[in-house]
Formats: C-alpha cells, structure tokens, sequence
C-alpha cells in the first residue's frame, strides 16, 4: 500500500510539472498562427509590431525600438494575465487607437496558452 501511495504521488508531481511545457508548447503554436506576422519573440527584433519577449509585466508602450500609437503609448496598462487576456479578446475596445489590425482571440484556452507562453519570453 505504501508503494502505491508514492507511486501515485510521483505521478502527480510528473503531472503537475508537465502541464506549463505543454501549455509553452501549445502558446508558440498559435503566438505562430496568430502573432508572429507582425511580432518578433526575440528580444529587440521588433517587425510591425514591437517585440513580444519580455511583454509580460511590462507597462504598455514601453517595448525600446517602437514607435507605439497615441492610444497604446497612453494606456497606462501594465502586461499582466487579466489585461493581457481582455486585449488579447478585443485590442481595438480594450485599447483604442491602438495600430493593431486584429480582431483578437475569441477562444479563451487559445488566449491563456498565449499569456502562458508569453510569459515564458524574456527580455
């Protein structure tokens, strides 16, 4: 009974540990499908849209190198899981006048497996 009782802790603890890799992993998939056009996750390689690597914890329009709009350089918002999953569902009415040409991210597993991996990214 006691080896089935570690065995079944191992197992947890090799569960729990598992899941943020798979959540990164699922996160750089769709940070590909949906962001990367305009998004660069290497820091300092800022394309159309500033460089995501780092965004986390960051205050908006702060990214060096990029040249933000009025509405984004004005937002005060700072880059953490709520704001960046309310701006990941609807930029344009979270942050208006911001120059982002997307729609967002309707499903929310598909946006928090983004803000997971964009929390991976350092600056």
């Amino acid at each position: 009974m006691k080896h089935l009782v570690m065995a079944s802790a191992a197992l947890a603890l090799f569960s729990l540990s598992t899941v943020p890799a798979r959540a990164v992993d699922s996160g750089d998939t769709l940070f590909h499908r949906y962001c990367s056009i305009c998004h660069s996750n290497e820091p300092g390689q800022n394309k159309l849209g500033p460089s995501l690597a780092g965004v986390f914890g960051r205050p908006s329009g702060t990214a060096p190198g990029f040249s933000y709009s009025e509405g984004m350089a004005s937002a005060h918002l700072t880059w953490d899981e709520a704001t960046l999953d309310k701006y990941l569902t609807d930029p344009k009415a979270t942050v208006p006048g911001n120059k982002m040409l997307f729609i967002g991210v309707k499903n929310p597993a598909e946006r928090q497996a983004i803000i997971t991996y964009l929390k991976s990214l350092k600056s």
